[in-house]
């Protein structure tokens, strides 16, 4: 249990600095200390990314896991590409539940359909700058004929679907194959529980 709760600090003032397809909040607040006192009045900003889904597409039978590469502006820093390896991933529309993200996604944007879901949890990505937390799930799909290019040609997507193998994922979690964080997650926690769900989905 962590030691302070939302009781523990103060927002002082709040003002949007910038909206355009996200938006970026200015916050002056203060906290609580560990030495029993309070912080002073400071100021940060918050990228409001908004909340995603993120699902982990797992064929028990053929012990393959669906994954995507696509291009990401934020990785043109990348040493490698800026073209990642990912799960599939999506934001949460107001009104929307995060099953029903998963289910649209998976569809939209892997072209398989969902047989079983679990949830596996949710983890905030980079809290020091930004509000953006993931649900992860992983769900049992047939990945008998996965692959072509899906995503919508509106929300300029160009996905690549392709399969990998479960033994052949963790050979790769070592060398850098993997460079969007939440797909490193998600394929530790894949090699970690697949006895597990290959047991109870089979």
């Amino acid at each position: 249990m962590t030691t302070f709760s939302h009781n523990d600090y103060r927002i002082i003032n709040k003002t949007r600095v910038f909206q355009g397809y996200f938006a970026i909040d200015e916050y002056e607040l203060e906290h609580r200390l560990f030495d029993g006192g309070w912080s002073g009045q400071f100021k940060r900003e918050l990228f409001e990314r908004g909340h995603a889904v993120a699902v982990i597409l797992y064929d028990p039978l053929r012990d393959e896991v669906i994954l995507l590469e696509q291009f990401r502006v934020g990785a043109l820093t990348s040493e490698r590409t800026p073209w990642m390896i990912e799960c599939v991933a999506g934001i949460v529309e107001p009104n929307e539940t995060p099953e029903q993200v998963a289910i649209r996604e998976v569809e939209e944007e892997a072209g398989v359909i969902i047989e079983t879901v679990e949830l596996i949890g949710k983890f905030f990505t980079t809290p020091g700058g930004s509000s953006e937390s993931i649900s992860l799930y992983c769900a049992r799909v047939n990945s008998e004929d996965v692959g072509g290019v899906h995503g919508l040609e509106y929300e300029n997507e160009d996905i690549r679907v392709f399969s990998l193998g479960v033994d052949e994922v963790k050979k790769r979690l070592n060398t850098g194959y993997f460079e969007n964080a939440t797909a490193l997650l998600s394929m530790q926690w894949l090699v970690l529980n697949k006895e597990r769900l290959q047991a109870c989905w089979q």
